[in-house]
């Protein structure tokens, strides 16, 4: 497993409980020594356990050695970053790189897959580059198996998938890798590597697209007095459209959406078709951001000296990554406009200390709310949603809450006394109606 970020560590560790011998290889020195030293670099649930375990079961190692793991193996993974280009293209220099040092080391037969996230055409152009690096006989054969791990719950995605994807080009590979997933039961989608390269960015892809249309109705909701979190609940009980990803709010963030919309319309883009909807779901998610800050804008008049609290900075629970992370460009814009910005999240405020560091982190949601003159939730961690509302209310100075995530009861909130904004909902309870008034 070449890679020991995010993808790689969690595959790597997952495909040692399924049994098989793994070695995980990353050309960053320090982080082999903290794994090496029982140390995990990111933080997954259940990750820490699962590691432990299989390195004492020896199914498990990491090493900085790429010849030796190369040669020690007969299936070979790249999960390398691929980032975003200044263009929005994906940048595949590491995976280049990875590809000319295993056919480097390849003196015998090798399935070399592509687990990284990379833009369609990506295998094609692997095998060209083991074709001129190998003139005589090639040891490298290529295969596609895209993962679709969710931070948060990535050891269930792995261990219990909706499905497995895996392009091949021979029934020698396609063997390989579904005596690799024996264990795993749930369907196997075999397919051309192209096909599957396509499949990773038009499930991701179609998954942003459905969170920028629901926040394109929040946006029409506010506008004629509906409740989106209703619209939502409607809809999604026609099987046909599903209730998960509509949820209205900040919009998506982390590592993957922003960077695999981007990079799905670039390689339209290369291949002649202007995927204009895709763009069009950017611009949707891109004002999400501004229009969570509006909202407050709107309640306090200016933010000037005004201390205003973020509850929340991962752009997701259950994980404190911050790539993309909406609370990032929340807090600029704040900071920007004067504002004295407390933040609390339970994992990642170490993380954004590295981004932010002249603003304040609070050791719990209370102290971040104490004499607050404005609180944003921006991340629905499952504790945010239990809070002590009487005791958050009587700490701040001003009691307006934007609920980025509309964690909260409108209801609840208007009566605690809170000057409430969610996400294409009412502000304040419906009032009694007639028929409602004369029947009690």
């Amino acid at each position: 497993m070449i890679g020991t970020g995010y993808v790689g560590l969690v595959t790597g560790t997952c495909l040692a409980e399924l049994g098989h011998q793994v070695i995980c290889v990353d050309k960053v020195q320090a982080k082999i020594d903290t794994l090496n030293a029982g140390g995990i670099p990111i933080y997954e649930p259940g990750l820490d356990a699962l590691v432990k375990k299989n390195r004492k079961a020896k199914r498990l190692n990491f090493t900085v050695n790429l010849q030796a793991a190369v040669e020690a193996s007969e299936i070979v993974f790249i999960a390398v970053n691929t980032p975003p280009l200044p263009d929005g293209g994906a940048d595949l220099s590491f995976v280049e790189a990875c590809t000319r040092e295993v056919a480097r080391y390849s003196t015998k037969y090798k399935l070399l897959v592509e687990k990284s996230t990379v833009p369609v055409q990506t295998g094609e152009r692997v095998e060209k580059t083991l074709a001129v690096l190998h003139k005589e006989q090639s040891f490298l054969e290529v295969a596609s198996n895209p993962e679709f791990l969710r931070e948060g719950s990535a050891i269930k995605d792995f261990l219990k998938p909706d499905r497995i994807v895996i392009g091949v080009s021979s029934k020698r590979a396609e063997k390989i890798l579904k005596e690799l997933y024996a264990k795993i039961k749930a369907p196997v989608v075999v397919t051309d590597i192209k096909s599957a390269e396509l499949i990773k960015h038009a499930s991701n892809s179609f998954l942003a697209l459905k969170i920028s249309y629901i926040n394109a109705i929040a946006q029409l909701c506010e506008k004629v007095g509906a409740d989106v979190c209703k619209v939502a609940e409607g809809m999604g009980l026609d099987s046909r459209i599903g209730r998960s990803f509509l949820n209205a709010g900040i919009g998506y963030g982390g590592s993957c959406f922003p960077k695999d919309v981007s990079a799905f319309v670039k390689i339209a883009e290369k291949n002649g078709y202007d995927f204009g909807l895709l763009k069009e779901t950017q611009r949707i998610n891109d004002e999400q951001r501004k229009m969570i800050v509006r909202k407050l804008e709107e309640a306090l008049w200016t933010f000037k000296g005004k201390t205003i609290g973020v509850l929340g900075l991962a752009f997701k629970p259950n994980t404190d990554d911050l790539r993309n992370a909406p609370a990032k460009d929340i807090i600029h814009d704040l900071l920007e406009q004067g504002a004295v910005v407390r933040a609390y999240d339970p994992v990642a405020a170490e993380n954004m200390k590295a981004y932010f560091p002249q603003i304040e982190y609070s050791k719990d949601p209370y102290q971040m709310a104490k004499e607050a003159d404005g609180l944003i939730v921006v991340t629905e961690w499952p504790e945010f949603k239990t809070l002590n509302l009487k005791r958050i209310k009587q700490s701040m100075n001003t009691a307006v809450v934007v609920d980025g995530r509309n964690i909260f009861d409108p209801a609840e909130m208007a009566k605690f006394g809170f000057v409430y904004y969610g996400v294409g909902r009412t502000r304040a309870p419906m009032k009694e109606s007639f028929v409602e008034r004369n029947h009690n």
